[in-house]
């Protein structure tokens, strides 16, 4: 059995200040309240981590546009029939609020036997009725819309539950549809996810319809910090050799209440036998003791003597129609032994509510950030005397023997990305301003032993709310609505495009000046991200652009930077608090003077590979190195271009223009894009 190799990527501490589970005089919650207070807005986007209680929002909501703004009837529409039971009747009246929330049994088309498709009349039959709360499926609400039209709807508010499933491809029905409504404009639009990432794809909405929605924002931080009992949480990410069965037990603990998923039978990771590999990781816990008669869950004697429970959500459809209807008993829900292990493939991930769920262990890599953090949501549920829990992707190394090797590589730097990705969502928000003499602190926000300094770029922290106030020397800031919107709401979509686009990653991680390559930071923070916000953009102008470019790099490099200040030995086997208050400010502190220039200069991939050279084994690594090697990428027209760009502003600043022999890298390289373009000129001049 190999060592299993660990890639640390977080481990974040909260407060445990028990707000996000409050509830005010109304019966809401946090994230409830504040989404209730936009609920006279048409069309309202509401991105709110899983656990976080968008159901019940949602439900104070519809209620109030029944009652007080002339909507006619509320149709939920979600993703599968299993998550219909989020929006069963609640007595909300009993905890303040004005109305309870009631669905006749047969409006609730999710517990109705039959296809989506033969649902549909049902549709029509509610809308003619004198009802007015109907729970349906997408598929369902889909096949509504095409028999009857969007006009159909008019008056009603279609609340899209997991709302990441919608796309703008015009392949996406739903999504189709959906532009289709907001075009005519008569309906009003709730649409709710825990994982809101147009970077995992294809857009979610066109630009233009994504502009008519309000947005409601309530982060991981906020979420979690303002937990009862979840003090912890880790992200890890492992590597390991030959068949992952063989090496599970390094990162399982049986005794932890935890979720595995075994990789999809398309993957390297697969050994194409799903059944046998589940039968595997059972033996590797303990002695079989059989079948349990009632829920069909499998009996497993440890060494130790417990016996588990294991509920197999791979084996085939009868038995697992069995596990699953154990699984939602309703009576069980606050039964912490009820069961100890499940073990899935498609299953349990959105809207699968396992409170004690302490470990989400996936095998093989996930293409989709938007799954990983659904998966990571199994385990951030607060439960009583649940004060850990932990993510753990693990990662078959490339193997120099592999066929496959530029997969394997592929897929080794797409789960760093989506561990670089998971940071800046775990991460407290970041609110960044130009350093101004004129400048003050802000109320709620504590900057720290000494205070404000007028002298100095300050940065302050709200624990309440989960927000850095930080001031940088230089910083654009963005002056179209548009822009503000996306420096305070988008900069991970920002970063996700960045972090994801192969070329960056592939001369980020191996090529810099910590693996011993050329590439200089600014192509990356300045060159490659420019290019990027340009593509994703291009209504933004330059200045703009600009703007959104710093503060993006900005809130990725001080988490990175953050993290290498509080592990500066890069020790892969401890666990690190990268909660991140003290280490951007002691980052802030260590250096002479946070300004955007120096932020440029720092390679966001750096702390990843000083991470993953002590992790992964001195093989593997030269392997991944020398098939990134082999892909040198010569300069292209469009990029010479932008280095000439940022030459003369280097002019401007200089008075001179960079030099082909200057000492420092950035320098040399502005000036080889200006003799690029030289060249190019002379050749065309030439014929």
């Amino acid at each position: 059995m190999s060592d299993i190799k660990s890639v640390p990527s977080v481990s974040v501490s909260y407060a445990q200040n028990g707000t996000s589970t409050k509830a005010n005089e109304l019966g809401m919650r946090a994230m409830q309240e504040r989404a209730y207070e936009k609920r006279g807005e048409q069309y309202l986007l509401i991105k709110s981590p899983p656990a976080s209680g968008k159901s019940r929002a949602l439900m104070f909501i519809a209620l109030d546009k029944l009652h007080n703004q002339g909507v006619k009837k509320a149709i939920i529409v979600v993703p599968e029939k299993s998550i219909g039971s989020s929006f069963a009747d609640e007595p909300l009246s009993e905890f303040g609020f004005h109305w309870d929330w009631k669905v006749k049994p047969n409006w609730n088309l999710c517990n109705a036997p039959g296809t989506d498709g033969g649902k549909v009349n049902s549709v029509k039959v509610f809308l003619c009725s004198q009802d007015k709360v109907l729970v349906c499926t997408h598929a369902t609400f889909r096949f509504a819309v095409d028999k009857f039209g969007v006009d159909a709807f008019d008056g009603c508010l279609i609340a899209i539950d997991e709302f990441h499933h919608v796309s703008s491809n015009p392949d996406n029905k739903l999504g189709a549809h959906l532009g289709e409504l907001i075009a005519r404009d008569k309906v009003h639009v709730v649409a709710m996810t825990g994982s809101y990432f147009r970077g995992d794809a294809e857009a979610v909405l066109s630009p233009e319809d994504e502009n008519k929605f309000d947005a409601v924002t309530y982060t991981y931080y906020e979420q979690l910090n303002g937990y009862k009992y979840l003090k912890s949480l880790e992200i890890g990410y492992f590597f390991y050799a030959d068949a992952y069965s063989d090496d599970i037990l390094n990162v399982l603990k049986p005794t932890e209440k935890t979720i595995i998923h075994i990789p999809s039978v398309n993957s390297r990771e697969s050994t194409k036998d799903k059944i046998r590999e589940v039968e595997h990781i059972i033996e590797e816990l303990g002695e079989w003791q059989g079948t349990d008669p009632i829920t069909g869950f499998q009996l497993v004697k440890t060494p130790d003597g417990k016996v588990l429970k294991i509920a197999d959500l791979v084996d085939d459809a009868s038995k697992r129609d069995k596990v699953s209807a154990a699984l939602k008993d309703p009576s069980q829900k606050n039964n912490r032994d009820h069961v100890d292990i499940i073990i899935a493939l498609g299953m349990a991930k959105e809207g699968f509510d396992w409170i004690w769920c302490e470990h989400a262990l996936t095998v093989g890599y996930r293409s989709s950030l938007t799954e990983i953090v659904q998966i990571i949501g199994r385990a951030t549920r607060d439960a009583p005397g649940k004060t850990k829990a932990r993510f753990t992707n693990l990662i078959a190394e490339p193997d120099a023997s592999e066929g496959a090797v530029t997969e394997a590589v592929n897929d080794t730097l797409k789960a760093i990305a989506a561990s670089l990705l998971m940071e800046q969502v775990l991460a407290p928000r970041f609110n960044f301003t130009p350093k101004r003499p004129e400048n003050a602190p802000v109320s709620g926000f504590d900057y720290g032993d000494n205070g404000y300094d007028p002298n100095k770029c300050n940065v302050g922290f709200n624990e309440q709310t989960g927000q850095f106030q930080i001031e940088i020397k230089g910083l654009v800031e963005p002056k179209s609505k548009e822009a503000q919107r996306i420096c305070q709401e988008d900069l991970n979509e920002v970063i996700t495009a960045f972090v994801q686009d192969k070329t960056t990653l592939e001369k980020g991680l191996f090529d810099g000046d910590h693996a011993g390559g050329e590439t200089v930071a600014q192509e990356l923070t300045q060159l490659r991200l420019g290019k990027i916000i340009k593509e994703k953009y291009p209504e933004l102008d330059d200045v703009e652009q600009e703007a959104v470019r710093q503060h993006a790099i900005a809130a990725l490099n001080l988490t990175q930077q953050a993290k290498a200040v509080l592990n500066p030995d890069n020790d892969g086997l401890k666990s690190v608090n990268t909660a991140l208050i003290d280490g951007v400010r002691k980052f802030a502190m260590d250096v002479k003077e946070l300004d955007i220039d120096l932020i440029d200069q720092i390679n966001p991939f750096g702390e990843a590979y000083s991470i993953l050279a002590k992790s992964m084994s001195e093989d593997s690594l030269k392997q991944v190195a020398s098939v990134i090697a082999g892909k040198k990428i010569k300069l292209s027209p469009e990029e010479a271009r932008d280095l000439a760009r940022r030459a003369v502003k280097f002019k401007q600043e200089r008075g001179r223009l960079p030099s082909l022999t200057a000492s420092d890298a950035w320098e040399k390289r502005m000036a080889e894009g200006v003799a690029f373009l030289a060249r190019m000129k002379a050749e065309a001049a030439n014929g």
